[in-house]
């Protein structure tokens, strides 16, 4: 039997190049992993053995790859033993890592006008999604609406970039989206300075209501994030007719397929159907996820 996925995830003894910290114990670590940053696509996943002495991996997405120089990097906030054992990791260290794992994002042709949504730890998936867009070019613009209610794990700036339609209080970006041409907007409910004060749908419905019918007929939203940003996502693209694609956030144990433990319901030809987020996923359409959002 053909399987898909065969001879694609690659099983890598990867080494730690460097470890990042950022406040409220979030992290960013770059594996080299030449293999799997050869054929990562932005919304894979890699699972990672945090340390011998703990078995269990943990799915973590890739939001930064070169395939040149053989590295990828994730971000992570640590939460449980797993993770905090990760955090300890310093360069040389040797790391097991699975991946790249999953169907990611597929860009449309007809709806070249991308609007990328993420909040908290998924953000990363888009930003990969970013980098992704800014080395393919083309005349069509990006935008970016990220959310988060810890500081953000990035450098962030006041944007070069002008984004009409967005609240007057928005006025910071990622640096690092910034730098590749596409203009993006922060929010939280945390106060932090520069950014929209609330979800980061609402930041995004504002931009979407300032554009032109003939713009919407050209976006297609791209999001990860926590289930009830993802179900508002999907709402807010309704309302305005544009089609998603939603990287799904769901507990895993082998995240190979084979315990059908992150099952998740999805329209498939009208009828429901059980799909594993780790390999059918973890990138869905957002109208078969969540098909009574409108």
């Amino acid at each position: 039997m053909n399987r898909p996925h065969r001879g694609t995830i690659h099983c890598i003894d990867a080494r730690v190049i460097d470890q990042q910290a950022w406040p409220d114990n979030q992290f960013i670590i770059r594996l080299h992993a030449p293999a799997c940053a050869r054929s990562a696509t932005p919304g894979t996943f890699v699972h990672i053995r945090c340390n011998p002495d703990i078995p269990m991996r943990r799915p973590l997405s890739i939001m930064r790859v070169s395939a040149s120089e053989g590295w990828i990097e994730v971000l992570y906030k640590v939460h449980g033993e797993g993770l905090a054992a990760l955090a300890e990791a310093r360069p040389g260290d040797r790391i097991s890592v699975l991946g790249p794992i999953g169907n990611g994002f597929r860009p449309a042709p007809d709806r070249p006008r991308a609007v990328l949504i993420g909040g908290g730890v998924g953000i990363p998936p888009l930003v990969f999604l970013a980098g992704q867009l800014r080395a393919a070019g083309g005349a069509a613009p990006a935008v970016g609406f990220f959310g988060s209610e810890l500081p953000f794990p990035f450098a962030l700036r006041d944007p070069a970039l002008p984004l009409p339609g967005v609240p007057a209080g928005a006025t910071a970006s990622l640096a690092l989206v910034d730098d590749w041409g596409i203009p993006a907007r922060l929010a939280s409910g945390a106060g932090f300075a520069g950014c929209y004060r609330g979800f980061v749908t609402e930041l995004a419905r504002d931009w979407l209501a300032s554009q032109s019918p003939a713009a919407l007929a050209e976006v297609m939203v791209y999001a990860c994030g926590p289930g009830p940003m993802l179900r508002a996502t999907q709402r807010l693209a309704a309302t305005f007719g544009v089609p998603t694609q939603l990287c799904l956030e769901e507990f895993m144990a082998c995240a190979v397929g084979g315990c059908a433990g992150c099952v998740v319901p999805v329209m498939t030809d009208g009828k429901r159907a059980m799909k594993r987020v780790c390999v059918d996923g973890p990138v869905f359409d957002g109208a078969s996820v969540y098909p009574g959002a409108a």
